[in-house]
């Protein structure tokens, strides 16, 4: 083993350390920038590359595919090579990666530039959130490290529209790649100067067939949640979902007999790692799922455009950016346990407002609320389930509470997503409009944009009473995944004030 930073657990960060912090935050910014910059280039991307409406779906979504599959990969990758090294290595292919993508010349180049961009992104998340581990031994100063890691991906969504929409509008479509070299260049240039290396005493080598396991297991797992999500549960998303359910139990099986596992699976007897584990898919599940909801709102009920919609969804956003830099600052007072009670039981107050919320200044004001809460929640399990993974193994570690993020996501989308659509095809399943045929009112039926697609060719008083009937529907679906929100919320806050009642973000067990 070898280390370049303080030594000794519970020293003080120097300086180096905390310019070590700031070089970490680029590549985590920039990784979280390329998934939302290329929103508002897809229909300039169409019109030049002429990609078919399933080329475009690979276009959009294969860099999250990636990087969700090769997370676990990666994680055990750096404690077994060192974590600076791989994060460089990972940071070199993300720039020529992003470099090649912008100007790619046709749908084919593209999908497999970003196939590249997804798995070098997946170096990122865990190698730097490792290195933290081993540059800040110090409860509270790891603490606002984390606070500080987590940011940067919030601050990364948050730009990422606001940069992408101001390059496609005064550059061309491929831009939006090119912002992520200088910032890697940088990363290169100052990585190794202010980053310790770290890799796991007598790591053995990788198993490649571990790894090809872990991911077809999460990309089976992946795939069938998102298309659940957009096509409803239907046998292709039984089958992936069951399909990567098996590969999970034959990776789980294979690890029993590895001598060198590359998940050590002892890690998941220890209470406090799997509490906070689970804590943190539920918060991401429950966060993601209504927001998703929130989308929805702004441009189909409130009648928003995409750009208003996206401003209106700013507050919630700061809101959670700031209030991580307010958590470090608590964690010297407050235990851990009690934090996140008290963020859970604030995000669910947030819920509760937003079963009530009648307007479109509530809903969003309801959304700072539970934004706030979830702060220190996702900031201390992912400490907690680093703190708690034993040195060595701090790298899978963390890949795992990134892969539990990204199903949480995913999660949150399908589960709420489809009790949400559930309810309005329930709801909506006897609607009638004079002189429309029952085929015409199908899409109606099945969601509020189709609603409004339909109302478009209809009189004000065909089209008044279906849109009102339509978007009281949604809401019933939007209400309901909030009410689940709060049931959720508080199991969480009684598995956090049982199981994690003396959990600190520090310690190894």
């Amino acid at each position: 083993m070898t280390t370049a930073s303080a030594s000794t657990r519970g020293e003080k960060a120097t300086r180096r350390e905390w310019l070590g912090l700031i070089a970490i935050a680029l590549p985590c910014m920039i990784y979280s920038m390329d998934l939302t910059v290329l929103n508002l280039a897809v229909p300039t991307l169409t019109r030049e590359l002429k990609p078919s409406a399933s080329q475009l779906l690979w276009i959009i979504d294969i860099y999250g595919f990636m990087v969700a599959g090769f997370l676990m990969t990666m994680g055990t990758l750096g404690d077994r090579i060192g974590r600076r090294r791989l994060l460089m290595i990972g940071a070199a292919f993300f720039g020529v990666a992003s470099t090649v993508a912008a100007f790619s010349n046709s749908a084919e180049m593209l999908i497999a530039m970003r196939a590249v961009l997804g798995i070098a992104g997946a170096t990122l998340a865990p190698s730097t959130l490792s290195l933290i581990t081993v540059m800040f031994t110090d409860e509270k100063e790891r603490t606002f490290a984390i606070s500080m890691w987590i940011a940067s991906f919030s601050a990364g969504a948050i730009i990422g529209p606001v940069v992408g929409g101001f390059l496609i509008e005064y550059f061309w479509w491929g831009s939006v790649f090119l912002i992520a070299v200088p910032p890697m260049l940088l990363l290169l240039a100052i990585g190794p100067i202010l980053l310790p290396e770290y890799r796991a005493p007598n790591a053995g080598s990788l198993d490649v067939f571990s790894a090809l396991l872990s991911l077809a297991a999460v990309l089976s797992l992946v795939y069938g949640i998102k298309h659940w999500a957009a096509e409803s549960f239907d046998w292709l998303a039984a089958a992936a979902i069951l399909v990567g359910l098996a590969f999970v139990l034959i990776f789980i099986r294979r690890q029993k007999r590895l001598a060198d596992p590359m998940v050590d699976l002892a890690m998941f007897r220890i209470p406090a790692f799997r509490a906070a584990l689970a804590i943190n898919l539920a918060g991401i599940l429950f966060m993601f799922g209504s927001f998703i909801f929130m989308a929805q709102y702004f441009q189909l009920v409130a009648g928003l455009t995409p750009l208003q919609a996206g401003l209106w969804s700013l507050p919630s956003a700061i809101a959670f950016t700031l209030a991580s830099f307010v958590t470090p600052a608590l964690v010297g007072r407050y235990k851990p346990a009690t934090l996140m009670a008290g963020g859970m039981a604030l995000s669910a107050l947030g819920f509760v407002w937003l079963v009530f919320a009648p307007s479109l200044i509530q809903i969003v004001a309801a959304s700072v609320v539970f934004s706030i809460g979830f702060t220190p929640v996702i900031t201390l399990t992912t400490g907690i389930v680093v703190g708690s993974a034993p040195p060595e193994r701090t790298g899978a570690a963390s890949a795992m509470s990134e892969t539990s993020a990204e199903l949480g996501g995913a999660l949150g989308i399908a589960v709420l997503g489809s009790l949400g659509a559930a309810l309005y095809r329930s709801r909506m399943a006897d609607v009638a409009v004079s002189g429309v045929s029952t085929d015409a009112l199908a899409p109606a039926r099945s969601t509020l944009g189709g609603a409004l697609a339909l109302a478009t060719g209809l009189s004000s008083d065909q089209a008044g009473p279906m849109l009102a009937r339509a978007s009281e529907a949604f809401m019933v679906g939007f209400r309901a995944a909030a009410i689940l929100s709060i049931i959720g919320m508080l199991l969480c806050i009684v598995i956090t004030l049982t199981t994690l009642r003396d959990a600190r973000t520090g310690d190894a067990h």
